[in-house]
């Protein structure tokens, strides 16, 4: 079969039998969608030809780009060795007990288990549980309410999406009625009228304003990512988590940390929460724990949780089927061999991530760019018709979609969300990739300042 014929042949297969996750159906029935057949180190390649720089990481979740020969051998191993068995009933496997000793190491130092699920999404279920379990076995059974921000993303499952403050995800499910939502620390589009240090401690008080409105008798926890990556890489100003950390500290309720995105180095620490000072009582991972080789996510339990549903708790009755899987839990120790042997964190807080951030920051002199704002190795922009007034692009985002239209044209993959271009690559860029990512993204804004009769210079 020549490969015009292999490649039309697997988009009507697509077409006709593949139901895709967050995609327009309708959309995607008439017109299909890009087939990706092929990567190496910080490239994919489609079915069409085409070779583009991947800004995205797949889904935020290849840090160390794809060809990492190490993890694959390790996966081929493991699966010769063991390729399967069970974490329930009292029995475990040697990778998962290694990959969570090896995990608590990098971790902060507080944290005493690991709880492992396949996703971020089975992660912040398991984050519920955890949750309720905690405080009945404290006696204190009516406190089941657990506080987010709007437009966060925890996932996509029942319990997840609940949690997540999505309005496009909740309108097509009932929530669960024990989550409660509170603004997101988002300066450019809720606080440009005020300095963004007194914006973050504002967005912070809605926490302390929700808990006195709901009772601090019933509410349990409050769940944040330290930077919200698919609800558009939402810096928080610096006052925001200084804020957050002391009324948690204050009030008798857990602070879960969302690492899916955040988590391996993301931020320039290993953790986000370290990078913003906080200190989680319970902290979701997923994504880059195996640099997206294999499936696999996770909760850590800090001491404060552990102790108690460790000593007297009984049975804690929850889990999955493929919870530690050998092969995906021997995937996460070779990548956190990688990471620790290549000093990759310290690569993104003293190398890489700051020469992103300085290339990043230039896009700002583009005319249809009202801000720039970026964490370690991820970024976002927000597009506007005029930068004083902060006036969009284009109705309904449109404005977004053109430009990653133009970029993915291009040869470089990165994400609209509302009005932002999103950017997250891969820690393995070198310099002379990042050059081409920032220059090849200028492009595309050159291209959609140009549809919209906007003069580039």
């Amino acid at each position: 079969m020549s490969s015009t014929s292999a490649r039309e042949n697997w988009q009507e297969l697509d077409k006709s039998s593949h139901f895709h996750p967050f995609t327009d159906l309708t959309e995607y029935a008439a017109k299909g969608g890009r087939v990706v057949n092929q990567a190496e180190h910080v490239y994919i390649h489609d079915a069409d030809g085409n070779r583009i720089l991947d800004g995205m990481s797949g889904l935020w979740c290849c840090n160390l780009g794809y060809t990492q020969p190490a993890i694959v051998e390790a996966v081929y191993e493991q699966l010769q060795t063991l390729p399967y068995y069970n974490s329930f009933f009292n029995c475990s496997n040697d990778k998962a007990i290694e990959l969570s000793a090896a995990l608590l190491k990098v971790m902060p130092a507080h944290f005493r288990k690991i709880f492992f699920t396949n996703s971020g999404s089975e992660a912040n279920d398991t984050n519920i549980r955890l949750v309720h379990r905690y405080f009945d076995l404290l006696e204190k059974p009516e406190k089941k309410i657990i506080i987010s921000r709007k437009n966060a993303y925890h996932g996509s499952t029942i319990a997840a999406a609940s949690l997540g403050g999505m309005k496009g995800m909740h309108e097509q499910f009932t929530r669960l009625p024990y989550v409660h939502h509170i603004q997101q620390p988002h300066w450019f589009d809720e606080g440009a009228d005020m300095p963004a240090d007194e914006f973050g401690r504002a967005a912070a008080r809605q926490l302390e304003q929700a808990i006195d409105e709901l009772g601090e008798d019933k509410v349990a926890a409050f769940i944040a990512e330290p930077v919200q990556g698919a609800g558009g890489v939402i810096v928080p100003p610096e006052t925001y988590w200084p804020a957050i950390k002391e009324i948690c500290e204050q009030r008798d309720l857990l602070l879960i940390s969302d690492e899916v995105i955040c988590g391996f180095g993301r931020t320039g620490s290993w953790f986000g929460c370290e990078t913003y000072g906080f200190k989680p009582d319970l902290m979701t991972f997923a994504k880059a724990v195996t640099n997206g080789f294999q499936p696999l996510g996770g909760v850590a339990i800090g001491d404060k949780v552990a102790s108690v549903l460790t000593s007297g708790g009984g049975e804690f009755a929850h889990g999955f089927t493929y919870s530690g899987h050998p092969a995906a839990c021997a995937a996460g120790l070779a990548t956190l061999d990688i990471l620790q042997q290549q000093n990759m964190v310290q690569h993104v807080s003293e190398s890489i991530g700051p020469y992103f951030r300085r290339r990043w920051s230039e896009l700002a002199e583009h005319p249809i760019v009202g801000q720039v704002r970026s964490q370690g190795m991820f970024a976002a922009l927000e597009l506007v018709q005029d930068k004083g007034s902060r006036e969009r692009l284009a109705p309904d985002s449109a404005g977004a979609i053109t430009c990653r239209d133009a970029a993915v044209a291009s040869g470089l993959m990165v994400r609209a969300v509302g009005d932002s271009m999103i950017s997250a690559p891969p820690f393995v860029c070198s310099a002379d990739e990042i050059d081409l990512l920032v220059g090849r993204l200028h492009q595309a804004l050159d291209k959609t300042a140009a549809a919209y009769g906007i003069k580039s210079p």
